[in-house]
């Protein structure tokens, strides 16, 4: 399909639903897509046709015809643009039998010959084709094609070219060209012809087999379709998800609405088009959708289609689409009689100009929280162009774990089951998913989309999303809290979202990712604080708004409780340590604060304990509970770690972040010198603030704290106890990984920093105008010095300093400063910006899989055992498993399980001879004596996860797999689907023996 006006669409695919990567540029402007009228410039000098009715429309019925009586007309004497050639078929003529509309926005050099084959298909068959014209819709190209239009309408009379100002969209062109024809049938081509026009017969006959009556649309997505030449396979995840979407909200059982290649009953398809109002690729979805409340029957015809390079579809035009999309559901009546405030200027305009009026930073806001969302997707580039394939390349097994955790959930919310608790992975045993990070607060209300567009989707929604509402969420609360100028906020915002800790976790733990609900949750326990400032008593509305808050401060811990349990844990610690700290600074704001902050925990703690108390009983003392995780010894951060960069930020070295970490994933420092060395200056600077002493004692503890129960000195030998020595033991804190403490850091920093650039920031004191943090514009918190404030949040946080204390005694001196701060500023954020996530191809499913073939092997109550088995360092087989609708289960897995009899807690299931023998074989290469202790006891452990099948892909040291395989099982294995396979069954066991029968001393494990 042509890429037509900057109305744009999702892109082309084989089967997908964007339009063809053809040739129109999508236009900048709003489309009149919810106007009651059309505006199309520069059409009134066309002759156009009321739909239906075959008869020229007078010059002022826009609202019929789609024309501005107010846009220029071709001025006096000057040819219309819309008139046939000579010798041409009089537009008013009964018994024009067919009509073309080519739409067409720059494209002098593919449109000639779009128009040459067009003529010659029509010529070649006179009788069949009868009278008919061609129409051409310039919309507004700025090359020469109105140039080309024209001299091909000078050679062939039945060319009509339609001229206009300005580039409105393809919808908008399309509605002008079908608008002016005359034929009994109407034909919508694309300029590039990536549908060649032969296939018009196709279409024609079922067209005619239809009753003349309705539409026959070109459909790339039907199985008989012959796709000759493939896009970009971003372009086609793009227009398979756009398929999708269109599908739910607007023409459901449409497989392909954006070919550029449809068929229609000539008076039908003006009335549709009269009726229309979306001016960019969406006209597609709404002309259908037209046809399909009208009765009319919409045959989707198989075609032949090649994309054609040249595409000038842009990101952003897949947005667009989506909000036109929005607008035809939120306007099913559509058409001319939508009445009045349906435009830009009507109720939804008038809406946005109050909201706009009543909040003048809204501007600032949308367009800030714009940025967060282009740099998440900045961020996640690799991942959302290529969905089917792309795997984040530092995520080790987390991805396919939380596509596993996602798809899991949406099943069992689908088939009503208990979304607590599954078998489909460690079977039989069985995981509890509350005691695993499954984020049921996004899992549970993404489940339509992770059932609709598969969990892949899900997977990157919560990753890019999340992160951009975190980033939001911390803004919102800075904006509120600290700083009086916008842009300060968004920076410290930033920083507190796009650390190197949080890109560290955004490559496989959303859960530390997706903290949109800490700033909400930090800005009601101050609300708690200002509650009993004015000394208002019990009774009074002081003491309501203290229950008020009080209730959904436990609210949205409950939800946080749902999203993630330790990144809460750990914001409360954070809190903890600064409202200590805040109270140590400001004494008389810490006596004031502390009755109603303990009555509105107290509130709190009754709503949400009741929520969570059935969840949290099953998640520590329910089937597959545990106590703690182990870690080891060695979860604590480097004091290094602090001053280096991460491996992804831009001066990052990887080599260098690796040897300090875990993982790539904990990368839970590495702020790097630059702003350390920052964060220092800044807290001298603004020493005076409480607030300042209070964020800077935090991050300090926090950063104590992330060394562990035992901290090594660099450079030397030298071991000292470390502060986590007291919480490595308590309960809660006993499975955190230390590390993760710095964590706190991010926002602590983040806050300074808004702090910092909103102080340099402000030119009030370049024009006299001081700085008062204290009066009506200070910046809200806790109390100022002038006493205690409104309730309704004057902020202070701490005596902001002095008026006009930027620095230096003239205004020029403070000029310089302000400069020489930004730009320290700028040095040090610089190093730690986040570069895009790398990815790398995930392996196809296999066949045996994909296609079902399993289901013969494997009967109820029984398992694949996939091999090596699924464990933390490899778990593709839960991608599979995820992929095929849960199918089937399987033993072992990745997630967190008991181990012993104190039930301690361990990443996968507790070992066994048969699985560990299988990993080794599968590492190291060598295939051990195998003896008949060994097929003994893979006997016992196949009974034991009631195998039905075993299977063994194609992957590094398969030959050594199957042979060791081959002499456990005593059998050949069998090629099908692309694996091998060993099917079990229940009636035949290795070698003709039970498979379910226990060998005698298996349970003490073979010898070697």
């Amino acid at each position: 399909m042509t890429e037509h006006a900057r109305g744009a669409g999702p892109a082309d695919t084989a089967g997908g639903a964007g339009p063809d990567a053809g040739t129109h540029a999508p236009a900048d402007a709003d489309t009149d897509a919810d106007a009651g009228t059309h505006t199309d410039a520069g059409t009134d000098s066309d002759t156009s046709t009321r739909a239906g009715t075959g008869t020229p429309a007078d010059a002022d019925t826009d609202a019929d015809a789609g024309t501005d009586p107010g846009a220029p007309g071709p001025g006096p004497g000057a040819p219309d643009p819309g008139a046939p050639g000579p010798g041409a078929p009089d537009p008013g003529a009964p018994g024009l039998d067919l009509t073309v509309v080519v739409p067409a926005y720059n494209e002098e050099h593919r449109l000639r010959p779009t128009l040459d084959a067009v003529v010659g298909h029509l010529r070649a068959d006179p009788d069949r084709w009868g009278r008919w014209e061609l129409i051409v819709v310039d919309d507004g190209s700025t090359d020469r094609t109105a140039a080309v239009a024209a001299e091909a309408a000078a050679a062939e009379p039945r060319i009509r070219v339609l001229a206009g100002e300005g580039n409105h969209g393809k919808g908008h062109a399309l509605r002008r060209g079908v608008l002016a024809s005359h034929g009994r049938r109407v034909l919508l081509t694309d300029a590039d012809l990536a549908t060649p026009i032969a296939e018009l017969d196709r279409l024609d006959a079922q067209l005619t087999a239809d009753g003349g009556e309705g539409a026959a649309i070109g459909s790339r997505a039907h199985p008989d379709a012959r796709i000759e030449v493939r896009q970009l396979a971003v372009r086609e995840w793009l227009g398979r998800l756009g398929n999708r979407l269109i599908q739910r909200v607007a023409v459901d059982g449409i497989s392909d609405t954006q070919c550029g290649f449809k068929l229609f009953e000539g008076d039908r398809a003006r009335a549709a088009f009269a009726d229309s109002r979306l001016d960019g690729w969406g006209i597609d979805v709404e002309i259908i959708r037209f046809f399909r409340r009208s009765g009319e029957p919409v045959t989707e015809v198989p075609v032949r289609w090649s994309h054609q390079p040249g595409s000038k579809v842009r990101p952003l035009d897949y947005g667009r689409v989506l909000v036109e999309l929005i607008r035809l559901r939120v306007r099913p009546g559509g058409g001319p009689g939508a009445g009045p405030g349906a435009g830009p200027g009507g109720r939804l305009g008038g809406f946005a100009r109050r909201a706009f009026d009543r909040h003048p930073r809204l501007r600032t806001d949308l367009a800030v929280a714009g940025l967060f969302l282009l740099a998440s997707l900045w961020l996640y580039k690799g991942l959302w162009a290529d969905l089917d394939h792309a795997y984040l390349a530092d995520a080790g097994a987390d991805q396919d774990q939380w596509e596993w955790f996602f798809a899991v959930t949406a099943d069992n919310v689908a088939h009503l089951r208990n979304p607590l608790f599954t078998t489909f992975q460690n079977f039989p045993d069985g995981v509890n998913l509350m005691a695993n990070t499954v984020m049921l607060g996004l899992s549970v209300p993404l489940a339509p989309v992770t059932l609709t567009l598969g969990p892949v989707v899900t997977w990157a929604l919560v990753l890019t999303l999340g992160l951009t509402a975190t980033a939001c969420s911390w803004y919102w609360l800075f904006a509120r809290r600290l700083t009086h100028h916008r842009p300060a906020a968004a920076l410290g915002a930033a920083l507190a979202a796009f650390a190197p800790p949080m890109m560290s976790h955004a490559n496989a733990h959303p859960n530390f990712l997706v903290l949109f609900m800490l700033p909400v949750i930090i800005d009601r326990t101050l609300r708690l604080c200002d509650g009993g400032n004015d000394g208002g008593s019990d009774g009074g509305n002081d003491g309501r708004n203290v229950v008020r808050d009080g209730v959904l401060l436990g609210l949205f811990a409950t939800y946080q409780i749902f999203l993630g349990e330790e990144p809460l844990l750990l914001a409360v610690l954070g809190t903890l340590i600064f409202v200590c700290a805040y109270g140590v600074v400001r004494r008389d704001a810490a006596r004031a604060a502390l009755r109603p902050l303990l009555r509105g925990v107290g509130w709190g703690l009754l709503v949400c304990l009741p929520l969570v108390a059935f969840p949290l009983g099953w998640q520590f003392f329910g089937p597959q509970s545990y106590h703690s995780v182990l870690h080891g010894d060695n979860a604590g951060n480097s004091p290094l770690a602090f001053l280096e960069f991460s491996g992804r930020a831009l001066f990052g070295d990887e080599a260098t972040a690796d040897a300090l970490a875990m993982n790539r994933t904990e990368q839970n420092a590495f702020y790097g010198w630059p702003l350390i060395s920052l964060t220092l200056g800044i807290v001298v600077w603004l020493w005076r603030l409480a607030v300042v002493r209070a964020l800077a004692f935090t991050a300090v503890a926090a950063a104590l704290l992330s060394l562990g129960p035992k901290v090594r000195i660099p450079f030397t030998d030298v071991v000292l106890p470390g502060p986590w020595r007291a919480l490595a033991h308590q309960p809660l804190f006993e499975s955190v990984i230390e590390s993760r403490v710095a964590m706190i850091c991010a926002p602590a920093l983040g806050a300074l920093l808004a702090l910092a650039v909103d102080r340099l920031a402000d030119t009030r004191a370049d024009s006299g105008d001081p700085y008062r943090p204290d009066g009506p514009r200070g910046p809200r918190g806790l109390h100022g010095p002038g006493g205690p404030h409104r309730p309704d949040g004057l902020r202070d946080l701490g005596d902001l300093g002095a008026p006009g204390d930027l620095a230096g005694p003239a205004p020029v001196q403070r000029r310089l400063h302000r400069i020489v701060g930004l730009a320290a500023v700028a040095a040090a954020l610089l190093p730690i910006v986040p570069t895009p996530l790398p990815v790398r191809d995930r392996p196809d499913v296999p066949a045996f899989i994909s296609q079902g073939m399993y289901r013969s092997y494997v009967a109820k109550g029984e398992s694949v055992v996939p091999v090596p088995l699924p464990e933390p360092g490899s778990a593709e087989v839960l991608h599979w498993q995820s992929a095929s609708g849960f199918g089937f289960s399987v033993p072992r897995g990745y997630f967190n399980g008991p181990w012993g009899e104190e039930r301690m807690g361990i990443y996968g299931a507790p070992a066994r001879y048969t699985s560990n023998l299988l990993r080794d074989v599968r590492y190291s290469g060598q295939v051990p004596e195998i003896g008949a202790q060994w097929r003994a006891q893979a006997r016992y452990d196949l009974d034991f996860w009631r195998a039905g099948v075993v299977m063994l892909a194609p992957q590094p040291n398969d030959g050594e797999l199957y042979e060791t395989l081959e002499k456990l099982l005593e059998r050949p294995g069998k090629w099908i689907g692309g694996v091998w396979i060993w099917d079990l069954g229940r009636d035949q066991g290795p070698a003709g023996t039970p498979a379910r029968t226990p060998a005698a001393g298996a349970t003490g494990g073979p010898g070697t």
